[in-house]
């Protein structure tokens, strides 16, 4: 009887290896097809993402600088409009347009002729001769006494030097005054746009390959490999492409099978693509050891059998049914104990071996979850119960010691109002996602049904790392650590329009003197840690008082908040500008420099005045400032 309850028992087991391999082949295969889509869903998630940050910073930025450069336009035309004995020689335009910043300074007589400028070259050129300087002429014949134009960057007429430049009206007379710029940052900005630069930032796996393909014509537009390859597979052509949208094998270079991803994204579609034989070779690794697992554990259960019917089949089948039906109704605490012949002693405590398996679920659950390397808990119990059903990983997920986590478990109802004391706040703008600490993050799914409770934890404190690392590179600036200008008038807006009645505050605008010289001497190196040693001090103002930013190259800004009199916004500068004092920067091995800064500020005690308004007003202070003295800061008056 033994041998052939023995040969049953291999029979059916050989057929239920055979069918869960073959099962899990095809699941692992769906499983692999669908992880490798969710990774390629992933990597095109964070391209689209980074292309459309490229652009929201490429339009930020411009809009930025326009308004900057417009406001030293107007600074040129009202220091020549004021300033009757300025001298419209070469060398004093470049005095004046090294003071503003720009690279060049032109000014324009009433019939369209550069009379005046930095550029010694572009004096005597008529506005009217090329369609770059025409543009310009448009202001001249405007009534408005505020009229500017601000072009878009281009070859400029002269010298077809790719140049920004801005036309403000004159007041005094008739004329205009232009300045120019070199757009170092714009050109940046653009070129962090190209996919060149976009498939730099995501690197691939073994063979992998990232490709962008017009969805019109079908060109290949970029290719995470470089463009100097051969395109005519079937799976960089467009109609296949479009059928990739949940995933599809396409046959690629030198006739091998590619599992493909595409992705419409605009006028263009995003596609990722993987040889099938990395697939494979990826599943039969996890087929081959699925393999050795059910060869180990059918070879275990066999013997385990063919002891169990060895030592356990003749004796006390009336007393053991009698305890087996004990142990149904839920008397997990029986023990069955039959007397007589050695087989039924020895079934017994098989039996005996098979609750105690049962109540030890748990563990078995546990120690499966370990493995898989899930950071994951399960936990089930009833409100009318005692006991917590709760997987291994229950308390280092829940951050409690081990011994607060066992008395949970044993108390069904203390166990319901911790959990809900847990679940009663989410984590703003996140879905069933949980803090546990200074740096833990946990997800919570409950399910519940005719008073019983089943619930899932899974540790997603990495994610929740990642996507607060990258919310900060998205507002912080990278050299400084200072907030970026635009996040920075986000910010100010809402500190400012929730002012208090009886508080003020006040924008403050910093220029560094003479950075363009250090730059300069003694390399971007020294400059940039003169930027950082600067920045640290920003840093170090009273937070509850001070926001601060880095607007752009060597211009700063501040907004004093929480203040009832002006005393304090003026304290609170004269304590930074006597800390700037005390700074030197080591810009050479030999040479140490004082930071020099000029500041200007307007402030208000208005909830409902305009930022812009104070940002503009701060400017005129700072640039009074720059053109005196230097070095000090001065207050906005409007009778200036």
């Amino acid at each position: 009887m033994q041998k052939t309850f023995t040969k049953y028992i291999v029979i059916i087991l050989t057929a239920a290896i055979c069918l869960i391999l073959f099962l899990n082949f095809l699941i692992n295969l769906h499983t692999l097809e669908s992880r490798q889509y969710d990774t390629f869903c992933i990597k095109t998630d964070q391209m689209i993402h980074t292309l459309e940050n490229n652009h929201m910073e490429l339009r930020l930025l411009n809009e930025s600088l326009d308004e900057d450069y417009l406001t030293r336009a107007r600074a040129a035309a009202y220091v020549l409009d004021r300033q009757q004995e300025v001298s419209l020689n070469v060398s004093e335009m470049q005095y004046l347009a090294d003071l503003l910043n720009v690279d060049e300074l032109h000014v324009i007589d009433e019939n369209g002729i550069i009379v005046a400028g930095s550029v010694s070259q572009y004096v005597g050129i008529d506005m009217d001769d090329h369609k770059q300087t025409r543009a310009f002429l448009a202001i001249l014949e405007s009534d408005d006494p505020d009229a500017y134009l601000i072009q878009e960057t281009q070859p400029n007429a002269a010298e077809n030097k790719i140049m920004k430049y801005i036309g403000v009206a004159r007041k005094g007379e008739k004329g205009v005054v232009q300045v120019g710029l070199q757009p170092t940052r714009q050109m940046e900005a653009q070129s962090r746009n190209t996919y060149d630069y976009i498939f730099s930032r995501f690197p691939t796996d073994r063979e992998e390959e990232l490709f962008v393909v017009d969805a019109s014509t079908g060109d290949v537009l970029g290719h995470s490999g470089g463009m100097d390859r051969n395109f005519d597979a079937e799976c960089y052509r467009l109609p296949a492409l479009r059928r990739c949208m949940k995933g599809s094998y396409l046959q690629g270079t030198d006739n091998r099978m590619m599992y493909v991803v595409s992705r419409q994204y605009g006028d263009v579609l995003l596609c990722a693509a993987l040889p099938q034989r990395i697939l494979l070779q990826k599943l039969w690794g996890s087929f081959l050891e699925s393999l050795f697992y059910l060869l180990f554990i059918g070879l275990a259960v066999i013997l385990l059998l063919n002891w169990l019917v060895r030592q356990k089949v003749i004796k006390g089948i009336h007393h053991i049914i009698e305890d087996l039906d004990r142990i149904t109704n839920g008397r997990l605490d029986t023990k069955v104990s039959v007397g007589g012949n050695q087989e039924f002693e020895e079934l017994s405590k098989g039996i005996n071996t098979m609750v105690t398996s049962i109540v030890s679920l748990s563990d078995r659950i546990s120690t499966i979850i370990e493995i898989s390397g899930i950071p994951l808990a399960a936990f089930e119990y009833n409100h009318d119960g005692k006991h917590v059903f709760a997987t291994s990983g229950l308390s280092p997920l829940l951050d409690l010691p081990a011994q607060k986590a066992d008395a949970l478990c044993h108390d069904a109802g203390r166990f319901d109002r911790y959990i809900r004391a847990i679940t009663e706040t989410p984590i703003d703008g996140e879905e069933d996602i949980y803090q546990i600490g200074p740096s833990r993050y946990i997800r919570v799914h409950m399910s519940e049904s005719s008073g019983n409770c089943l619930g899932v934890i899974l540790d997603v404190t990495k994610d929740m790392m990642q996507k607060k690392q990258m919310q900060y590179e998205n507002t912080h600036d990278a050299l400084t650590g200072l907030y970026q200008f635009g996040y920075f008038k986000q910010l100010a807006e809402d500190l400012l329009h929730k002012m208090p009645d009886g508080n003020l505050c006040a924008v403050v605008m910093l220029d560094l003197d003479h950075f363009k010289s250090i730059n300069d001497t003694y390399g971007h190196d020294a400059g940039d840690r003169y930027l950082q040693r600067f920045s640290a001090l920003m840093a170090s103002m009273p937070p509850e008082h001070v926001l601060s930013a880095r607007r752009s190259g060597d211009e700063f800004c501040m907004l004093l908040h929480g203040c009832s009199q002006k005393s304090e916004l003026c304290r609170l500068l004269d304590r930074f500008y006597e800390a700037l004092a005390q700074i030197r920067v080591a810009v050479s091995d030999t040479q140490h420099l004082t930071i020099s800064a000029s500041g200007g500020f307007a402030w208000t005690k208005d909830s409902g005045s305009s930022l812009s308004e104070l940002l503009h007003n701060a400017d005129e202070a700072l640039y009074i400032v720059k053109r005196d003295t230097k070095g000090r800061y001065a207050e906005y008056d409007k009778q200036t």
